[in-house]
């Protein structure tokens, strides 16, 4: 059978070519004749039939196991005899190469007879008898239609539409018996479903039948209870309304009761003031009644007490002798401050203003850091104009003994400032959230009264709050001029 296959291709090129099958001895033929050796006497030639073609695409299953057989075929095949735009997916493997060489293949199935007969060749040992009957359109009639169609469409027998056509019926009448079938046992499965939800709806209403009865029993029980409710609240509110009644008579007894307390007091009152008075008189008369020797004995207590009274003012000593009324318990109001404005006489201009200051015993010397830098050196960098402040604060110091606190504004700095001060001089940032003039006013309310304190700073809001402070205020300038002469 393969053997009468390929002498019928053979013979349809040749015949595609306008040579004879069977070659002359000089090789030639003349044109409109045949070259076919024959005695008798020159025949027509007979006009052939147009090849039989499908009148639509092959069915996707058929198309991909068509493709599928001519991807396995092509692995197979020399590289040669591969057709020329197949060979770049030689090499590919197969299930690659059936993927994505589909759309090549099966084009070039359809033009190329030569190449659809090799992938036909496997086909044929594999199902030998199944070709046969193709061949000879005797196909079983339990044959796969998908495989008869394959068969067909490679070997091409007479027909071979027709039972393309037929397997794509088939393949029609399956898909839509399976289909059927779906919907089938669709329609069943919503029976099923139909079915359990109005055994559902009737198990529910006859749940919602026995709530409704159970919601009826309550609401009678809960009326019955309201009722009673309301029963007791009457007789509540009749039991509060007699001891209201009670209360306010008790109330106007009291109130009787207290007015006749009050007027007894009242006569009691009078009474001891009365005996005290009497008291008083009595004891006024014991005391004038006492001889010369303890008039004179009195008089030197009260000079002795008046004298050591003095002495402990002038030397500010306290008290060593409480008196009953200092043990009471109670809130004694603060005294003022008694601070003395240092250089109250002199102006704030004066060039020796600082200088009478600085003399001052146990003079406190606070100082705006900043205020004072940006009016004597403001052009060098922040951490150079306090290096330089605080270096001469610290020959000021070692130069008058002066305690001097410096501070700055905490505000400017990134991070923590590591700065050895020196000896006498005190360093300060203010807080986050907090400016320099507050830590300032902090410094001055911590001193106590009395004590001589300097503020230096050309700030105005600064200056009138170390007025008020008692500190004397000193403009940043004359510290400048100060530092000037170190």
């Amino acid at each position: 059978m393969r053997l009468r296959s390929d002498m019928r291709l053979r013979s349809n090129f040749a015949w595609n070519a306008g040579e004879n099958p069977v070659c002359t001895p000089s090789g030639a033929a003349e044109p409109g004749r045949s070259t076919i050796i024959d005695s008798g006497p020159e025949t027509p030639e007979v006009p052939r039939e147009p090849p039989e073609r499908l009148d639509g695409p092959l069915p996707e299953a058929v198309r991909l196991r068509v493709v599928e057989a001519a991807a396995d075929v092509i692995g197979t095949l020399p590289m040669d005899e591969v057709p020329a735009p197949l060979r770049p997916f030689a090499r590919w493997e197969r299930r690659k190469r059936a993927r994505h060489a589909g759309r090549h293949i099966a084009p070039l199935l359809e033009r190329d007879a030569v190449f659809r007969e090799k992938v036909a060749v496997p086909v044929r040992a594999a199902r030998p008898e199944l070709v046969d009957a193709v061949e000879a359109d005797a196909v079983p009639p339990a044959a796969d239609p998908i495989e008869i169609a394959v068969i067909a469409y490679l070997v091409r027998p007479p027909g071979w539409p027709r039972m393309v056509e037929a397997a794509r019926k088939e393949l029609e009448r399956s898909a839509s018996a399976a289909e059927d079938e779906a919907h089938e046992r669709r329609i069943s499965a919503l029976q099923e479903e139909l079915t359990a939800a109005r055994t559902g709806r009737a198990q529910e209403v006859e749940r919602l039948r026995t709530e409704l009865r159970e919601a009826k029993a309550e609401i009678s029980d809960l009326r019955r209870r309201l009722h009673e409710e309301r029963v007791a609240a009457r007789a509540a509110r009749q039991r509060a309304d007699a001891l209201a009644a009670e209360t306010e008579r008790e109330r106007a007894a009291a109130k009787e009761a207290g007015a006749t307390a009050d007027k007894e007091l009242r006569k009691l009152r009078a009474r001891l003031a009365q005996a005290e008075a009497t008291a008083e008189n009595a004891k006024r008369a014991a005391r004038e009644g006492r001889n010369v020797d303890d008039v004179r004995l009195r008089m030197l207590v009260d000079t002795l007490v008046d004298a050591a009274q003095g002495v402990r003012r002038e030397l500010a000593l306290p008290s060593m002798i409480a008196r009953p009324a200092d043990v009471v318990g109670s809130v004694a109001p603060e005294r003022p401050a008694h601070r003395t404005l240092p250089g109250r006489a002199l102006p704030d201009d004066d060039p020796q203003l600082l200088d009478r200051l600085l003399t001052l015993p146990r003079v406190h010397l606070i100082i705006d850091g900043y205020n004072v830098t940006k009016a004597g050196y403001g052009e060098l960098p922040l951490s150079d104009q306090r290096g330089r402040l605080v270096s001469g604060l610290g020959g000021l110091a070692a130069q008058t003994g002066a305690e001097m606190t410096c501070v700055f504004d905490g505000a400017e700095l990134d991070a923590p400032v590591v700065m050895a001060a020196p000896r006498g001089v005190r360093v300060r940032f203010s807080r986050p959230g907090q400016t320099a003039d507050e830590l300032i006013g902090e410094l001055v309310r911590a001193e106590p009264p009395g004590r001589p304190v300097v503020v230096v700073s050309s700030d105005r809001e600064v200056a009138d709050a170390a007025r008020r402070a008692e500190a004397r205020p000193a403009p940043s300038r004359l510290l400048l001029r100060r530092l000037g002469r170190t």
